[in-house]
């Protein structure tokens, strides 16, 4: 017989661990406890960032009372907690947390930091943690009242455990289904979620909301305008229930059940299972309902300490509660089962409509009439007749839109600005770009330009809106004008009022987040200031002054604004007075730089610099002034003379083709006839002639616009949308013909 083992005591590193693989299981059961501490700190707002699911980053930060400083030596210490004091307690516990093992099992299997304010403080105070311990003391930094947690490296020390996980999009799926649930039970706290880095939130509710408009933001108006109140109260058995169940118009493949006891999030299969059969009886098969219950049962009654991370809970009566809970769900079913929805689908064009069911008169003559009724229905089925239907599919795409024109490629080949113009004799700078993605986002708060975003949107043309969301582009007309197609309707269109409006509300919405189109050389802005003096419409007079000293004090202007044009609107302006970059507002798209003089003798008269709000609405009016489709395009005009160009070519080689067919012999003349035609058309067939412009209102301009204009109202009085035809009319005018 071997030797018997020897028993020795764990070392603490190795026994803190093991009970962090209990506590913590993934990223999800981490944040649950988080959440929790912050709901019993009486927090009001709660924010919660992710990265990976939670295994690289996590962080969540509330506006609650806060952590007073000489308690952070052992926040993080097992069994240190502000919510029990002696082991009766757990009878009339009334909070979430009461072992003080969440922080303390985070802190062994990821890098935690804590900065926290309590109301008392006059500064935050920031420490990190390491096995239970903090790293130093904590240091004074600035921070609003309440706490942030970051968690960082989940499970880096526990190799076995990160593997073991799901992927990070499942991890996310998980935080996500934690937050949603304590969002509809805590309807009055607003919760935010989103990726770290990310400007757009998963998860959004307000604060002082109800469940029910949480529920339609988080699962969906479906399941909103489905929902039953339930409540039922037992005194005998010291509990009551409350909360919204859907009715029998309802189902989904999987049932969704949010279950709180004394408002901590739990699960119980006994409830679950005795629910489910109440609904077998009302939804069709394999359908399962949506149920959120709030039980609310003595503390005597109730033990939470039975699960490490307190996703059950056993209590007294448990088969008495659940029937009682079941009962009530059930008579709330069958009082409202006197109505039933049915969706259908609707008949196909051409498919025409079902004949009403004979009355009991009629159907005594079926027999001697079936053929006549049947003729009668025939001549009485409702059609779609040709004028009544739409030509165009919104959804249509055309080959060319992935061709782009000959000319970009060779202007990229040899190192070009490409499609935009990238230099007029007056501007004489190419540019490049870097897009918005490279570049990290910010959110910004500023009142004038959340302002001037929400006149926007209240300024919107409702029909004009819906036109341009469900567009087909037809074709250019000019630079200036172009068709578009909504349903019936044929509409010629301001294209330079358009994608003017759309440069302005991309400059609003992109605020401080540009990308920047660089100039190979920086341009003196004196300079292209005294080029616009210069020019027709600037409206210089002898009485403004000389146009040096004009040249030279918008020069002085504009570098005394220099560091906001850079922050907010990438228009930076080095030491020296010159124009170094340009904002991106629109990918693919550069703006005209004939234009570039005029926009900066703009920026000096027409822009209000005195009043933020103005000031940055008449700025991003310019800007969008310059970025705008105009009505002569460079695009164009480099187009007709490439043209031109391209014609003298054809010339020159159609005239040397017959010389040297001249010189070849007679029985060969023929072939070479055939050569040079086939050169001809191997040369000229793909050229296609002014396209570029064509190409990039089409390709570039009108989808933006399509995705992101919201139509003002006076579009629809100022020709900007201008009905030319209609295709119910036209079809009467071609029947006369």
């Amino acid at each position: 017989m071997g030797e018997a083992g020897r028993i020795r005591r764990l070392d603490e590193t190795v026994v803190n661990r093991i009970a962090a693989g209990e506590v913590v299981q993934r990223p999800a059961n981490g944040l649950k406890e988080m959440i929790e501490n912050s709901l019993d700190a009486k927090a009001t707002s709660i924010q919660v960032t992710v990265n990976q699911g939670g295994l690289k980053f996590m962080q969540i930060l509330d506006n609650g009372t806060g952590i007073r400083k000489e308690d952070m030596d052992i926040v993080c210490e097992r069994f240190t907690t502000s919510k029990l004091r002696a082991f009766s307690d757990l009878t009339s516990i009334g909070t979430y947390g009461f072992r003080g093992e969440a922080l303390a099992s985070i802190s062994h299997v990821a890098h935690l930091t804590i900065v926290t304010k309590t109301k008392e403080d006059k500064c935050a105070w920031r420490a990190s943690y390491v096995d239970s311990k903090p790293s130093g003391p904590p240091k004074p930094c600035a921070g609003n009242q309440g706490t942030q947690i970051t968690v960082e490296d989940l499970f880096y020390n526990v190799p076995t455990r990160r593997k073991a996980l799901k992927s990070p999009a499942e991890e996310h799926a998980k935080v996500f289904e934690v937050v949603s649930r304590y969002a509809v039970h805590n309807a009055t706290i607003g919760f935010t979620l989103k990726k770290q880095g990310s400007q757009t939130t998963d998860l959004r509710t307000p604060p002082r909301s109800t469940p029910t408009d949480n529920i339609r933001s988080i699962f969906g108006p479906s399941v909103a305008r489905e929902l039953l109140a339930v409540e039922c109260r037992d005194e005998r058995l010291r509990f009551s229930c409350e909360g919204l169940v859907s009715n029998a118009n309802y189902s989904v493949k999987k049932c969704v059940f949010l279950l709180f006891i004394n408002h901590r999030l739990v699960d119980s299969q006994a409830l679950r299972k005795a629910l489910e059969t109440v609904y077998a009886s009302y939804l069709p098969k394999a359908g399962h309902p949506f149920i959120y219950l709030s039980l609310t049962l003595h503390p005597s009654t109730l033990d939470v300490n039975v699960h490490p991370t307190k996703h059950e809970v056993h209590f007294l009566h448990q088969d008495e509660v659940v029937g009682a809970v079941q009962r009530c769900v059930e008579a709330r079913l069958l009082g409202s089962n006197a109505s039933r929805t049915f969706y259908t689908q609707a008949l196909l064009p051409g498919a025409g409509s079902l004949p009403p069911p004979p009355s009991s008169e009629e159907g005594k003559n079926n027999n001697n009439k079936n053929n006549n009724n049947n003729s009668n229905r025939d001549k009485d089925r409702e059609k779609v007749y040709a004028h009544q239907m739409i030509r165009t599919d919104s959804r249509e795409q055309k080959m060319d839109k992935f061709l782009r024109n000959g000319r970009e490629e060779e202007n990229k080949e040899e190192g070009g600005g490409g499609g935009g113009g990238g230099g007029g004799e007056e501007g004489g700078k190419s540019i490049s770009a870097a897009t918005p993605q490279q570049q990290n986002r910010r959110e910004i708060q500023l009142t004038s330009i959340l302002t001037l975003q929400q006149e926007v949107e209240s300024a919107v043309h409702s029909h004009l809106l819906e036109a341009v969301r469900n567009l087909t582009f037809v074709g250019c007309v000019s630079p200036r004008h172009a068709l578009i197609q909504h349903t019936h309707a044929l509409y010629l269109v301001n294209t330079c009022s358009l994608s003017e409006e759309l440069f302005y509300q991309l400059t609003l919405n992109n605020f401080g987040n540009f990308g920047i189109l660089k100039l190979s050389s920086p341009a003196s802005v004196q300079d292209l200031a005294h080029i616009a003096l210069d020019l027709p419409e600037s409206g210089w007079s002898e009485g403004d002054g000389d146009k040096g000293d004009l040249a030279g004090y918008i020069k002085a202007l504009l570098s005394s604004k220099a560091e906001m044009l850079d922050d907010y609107f990438s228009l930076r302006i080095d030491e020296e007075g010159r124009l170094c970059t340009l904002p991106y507002l629109l990918d693919g798209h550069q703006p005209s730089m004939e234009g570039l003089p005029v926009f900066i003798l703009r920026l000096a008269s027409e822009v209000d610099w005195d009043n933020e709000k103005d000031c940055f609405d008449t700025l991003a009016r310019e800007l969008a002034r310059f970025y705008a489709v105009q009505d002569k395009t460079p695009l164009e005009e480099e187009d007709d003379e490439e043209e031109e160009e391209e014609e003298k070519k054809k010339k020159k080689r159609e005239t040397e083709t017959e010389e040297e067919g001249k010189e070849e012999e007679e029985e060969e003349e023929g072939g070479g006839g055939n050569k040079a035609e086939e050169g001809r058309r191997g040369r000229g067939g793909g050229g296609g002639g002014g396209g570029a412009w064509k190409w990039a209102i089409e390709h570039i301009i009108f989808p933006a616009i399509k995705k992101h204009v919201l139509p003002p109202q006076h579009f629809a009085q100022d020709t900007t949308f201008l009905q030319i035809a209609n295709l119910t009319e036209l079809y009467r005018v071609f029947e006369r013909c």
